[in-house]
């Protein structure tokens, strides 16, 4: 029996939906929008968090630490798929949206108070770690049950414009994240915000908590779960289900790797990463950059709810599909146009310069695994590449026989210092440390408008595609983990693998074939093994 045999139902006769329901879709996506927002601000503050939570002595390293800790809360959102996918799909959505909303709250609060690396030594980053993997947990269970939840109310008709306004919450939680931050920056000096003011953001969270859950209270139960409680036809047990029962396992596999995949890196990259790569690649300044993609999520958000739309009309499938095949051609473009455009002096110098460094402590075994958990530079190459990376200098390496040399063009090799390193490298023309960058703000946010554009077109339709896909009996369960394991082990760590990959070959954009390899991979699963779902009757 295909997939296609599976999932295709006669759809169930449209219901206009009263004022009533409206309200409880409304309700629905506000609280989820606070909850990524409690998700998202970490990332947001990652660059300035590798300062404050790790060792000095290797920025490089401090940064791919923080970039990791960003990760950490990917790492147990399939546990909390499973975990409160299992009890959305025995005891309620509603019941399981109040326990995801306290312990992602409670959890964001408590990294407002933790102490620094200063203050406790590694007990700072071990706590940090550890309120990550909650938060993780939490939002493992939130986001499937929301979409689930308001596809259950939605009118088969509009099912992909309802959820496309659950699929919007996670880019308008980055955003108010973003603008808390801004605000926040703008209201005292740099100092200040690096001391203490970076607490604001996370402690004043817990008005959005109350708030959520106040908000959480008052939903009902979804219909179509009451229905199916009342006929007798949930499941006993819905992970067993979902994972030993060989077709509804098929689904899972088609969801993460023919729709999820490529949606989690091509988000991830367009909304994250970027971020990371103009401030710590090219050098802008946090309010250029933030400014910059506040304005094109700004521009770019409402076609989450166009192309929602649009699967009602043509279809969910090729939508996605299309999406992701696009970014798997666009993104590496898209990136070095965002680099000739986010720091022309710095593009012009890296076109022109070269630099190859040679040793016998130059093995690529001994790059960003070893710095990673290493607080400090032990080999001089080690030194070398971390300096030339923070300052997005290309380089190559080759293992030789001898100490560390260093070739600039055609230039002799030999061996430098790091000021010495630095003055040769800013006769050639790189832009000294403090220079101010001058970006083409307008094709800044163009680039950064298409990043985001991509990702509307795989993640508008995304929703309400992976709901109908699921029987009724276990979909809490399915879309849950099928969501989390694509965007917590695959999309979440998409920021660390690119800077790893960056600091391993010298490339600033060789991390991007991560999202390239993987938007590719799904486009060509979706397109042979994924069925088209729209106007599916969601109570079976």
């Amino acid at each position: 029996m295909s997939v296609q045999d599976i999932t295709s139902h006669a759809p169930s006769k449209p219901q206009a939906l009263d004022q009533d329901t409206k309200r409880t879709v409304f309700a629905a996506a506000l609280g989820t929008v606070f909850e990524w927002y409690d998700f998202f601000v970490y990332g947001s503050l990652a660059v300035l968090f590798s300062t404050l939570f790790f060792p000095k002595g290797n920025e490089t390293a401090a940064l791919l630490a923080a970039l990791a800790t960003f990760g950490a809360g990917f790492v147990l959102r399939p546990f909390g798929a499973i975990v409160f996918g299992r009890l959305g799909d025995l005891v309620g959505r509603k019941k399981t949206f109040l326990v995801t909303m306290l312990v992602m709250g409670l959890a964001t609060v408590a990294i407002g108070f933790l102490p620094t690396f200063e203050t406790i030594g590694w007990a700072a980053p071990i706590l940090l770690v550890s309120l990550r993997l909650l938060q993780g947990l939490a939002v493992g269970g939130e986001f499937g049950g929301a979409v689930t939840y308001v596809a259950e109310h939605a009118d088969v008709k509009k099912r992909g414009l309802t959820t496309s306004w659950i699929q919007i919450t996670a880019t308008l939680g980055l955003f108010m994240s973003l603008i808390v931050i801004v605000l926040c920056r703008a209201s005292m000096s740099a100092e200040d915000f690096a001391s203490w003011g970076w607490r604001i953001p996370f402690i004043g969270s817990v008005v959005l908590l109350v708030l959520s859950l106040y908000i959480r209270l008052k939903l009902h139960e979804s219909p179509v779960f009451q229905e199916m409680k009342a006929q007798g036809k949930g499941s006993k047990n819905p992970i067993a289900d979902t994972f030993a029962n060989g077709r509804n396992l098929r689904l899972v596999l088609v969801a993460i790797f023919g729709i999820v995949a490529g949606q989690a890196v091509i988000w991830y990259t367009g909304h994250f990463y970027s971020l990371y790569f103009m401030t710590t690649t090219l050098k802008m300044s946090h309010d250029q950059a933030n400014f910059y993609l506040l304005t094109a999520l700004a521009l770019g958000t409402p076609f989450f709810l166009v192309f929602g739309w649009l699967s009602d009309r043509i279809g969910r499938k090729w939508i996605v599909v299309t999406g992701c095949a696009l970014s798997a051609v666009l993104i590496m473009p898209l990136f070095q146009g965002l680099a000739s455009y986010g720091n022309p002096a710095l593009a012009e110098f890296r076109a022109k310069t070269s630099v190859v460094l040679t040793g016998n402590d130059c093995r690529q075994d001994q790059s960003f695994v070893g710095q990673l958990f290493r607080p400090k530079t032990t080999t001089d190459c080690q030194r070398v590449k971390a300096l030339l990376t923070a300052r997005a200098v290309p380089y190559t390496v080759n293992a030789g026989a001898e100490p560390l040399s260093i070739q600039i063009d055609d230039d002799a090799p030999r061996a430098f210092d790091d000021a010495q390193l630095l003055a040769a490298l800013t006769e050639k023309g790189l832009p000294p440390a403090n220079t101010p960058v001058q970006p083409n703000g307008p094709m800044v946010v163009a680039v950064l408008f298409a990043l985001i554009f991509l990702a509307t077109m795989v993640y508008g339709p995304l929703g309400a595609l992976l709901v109908e896909l699921f029987p009724v009996q276990i979909r809490y369960s399915g879309v849950s983990v099928a969501l989390q394991f694509g965007n917590g082990w695959i999309g979440g760590f998409a920021p660390f693998v690119a800077t790893a990959v960056v600091i391993a070959t010298g490339n600033i954009f060789g991390g991007l074939w991560y999202t390239v390899a993987f938007a590719g991979l799904t486009a060509i699963i979706g397109a042979v093994l994924l069925p088209e779902t729209r106007g599916r009757d969601l109570s079976d």
